[in-house]
């Protein structure tokens, strides 16, 4: 068992676990951080995508060693009212079908839109390629991150 030090959605907390540990594990189990889903465990579905130091990473397949000392910010810790540009468009435009990918579709659209603020389709679709939606909303999808682009430049 180790302790570490997590700065996760803005607070630090500890947890206590063997270092191999995955990320996603310590902050569903330890911390009852619940917007990260498990999909596969693998690191293939991007269910649990949130972001590391800002950029998209897959808790499921991070060692909460690896983490330890970096910010995480996971679904929750966009905002506390939905009011994030990304949210809103979700929203606005109801993409969600069923939903459990959501949360993972979402982060990643952050960490895209962090470093690239007008996307196109192609641009999109290969940062997201990776995130799996059983229900096929990716057409939604798209269009929502094309939305929360709109809305992060102050646009109506």
């Amino acid at each position: 068992m180790g302790r570490y030090r997590l700065h996760v959605n803005g607070e630090r907390r500890v947890v206590d676990v063997p270092a191999d540990t995955p990320l996603l594990w310590a902050l569903r189990e330890q911390l009852g951080v619940l917007g990260p889903k498990y999909g596969c465990g693998v690191g293939a579905c991007g269910a649990c995508t949130s972001l590391v130091d800002g950029r998209a990473a897959r808790p499921c397949v991070t060692p909460v060693a690896d983490a330890q000392g970096k910010r995480i910010t996971t679904i929750e810790g966009l905002s506390e009212d939905g009011d994030h540009p990304v949210q809103r468009a979700w929203l606005e435009l109801d993409v969600a079908q069923c939903g459990y990918c959501q949360p993972g579709q979402i982060m990643s659209t952050v960490a895209l839109l962090s470093h690239n603020p007008d996307p196109d389709d192609a641009e999109i679709d290969a940062a997201l390629r990776d995130n799996v939606c059983r229900c096929g909303t990716y057409s939604r999808i798209r269009s929502a991150v094309r939305r929360a682009a709109q809305l992060k430049r102050g646009e109506r």
